[in-house]
């Protein structure tokens, strides 16, 4: 599991795809509070696979990700 002191407001999110789904907004204990289209939605930090050169990828593609969103 990924440490979530390692994740910053501000980073990007992107899917396991390479496309963009979002930019941190803060993080609370395992769960990630995400900025996309002007709204707000929590990932939990277990679909986090990797926080790498200021950006954190998710196991899951960005499709997959925002499904239930809209």
């Amino acid at each position: 599991m990924i440490d979530a002191s390692h994740i910053k407001a501000q980073m990007e999110v992107k899917g396991s795809d390479g496309k963009h789904v979002g930019t941190v907004d803060a993080v609370e204990e395992k769960r990630v509070r995400l900025a996309s289209g002007g709204m707000y939605h929590d990932l939990d930090v277990g679909m986090i696979d990797k926080v790498k050169d200021g950006v954190v990828w998710l196991s899951t593609t960005a499709e997959q990700t925002t499904r239930s969103w809209h």
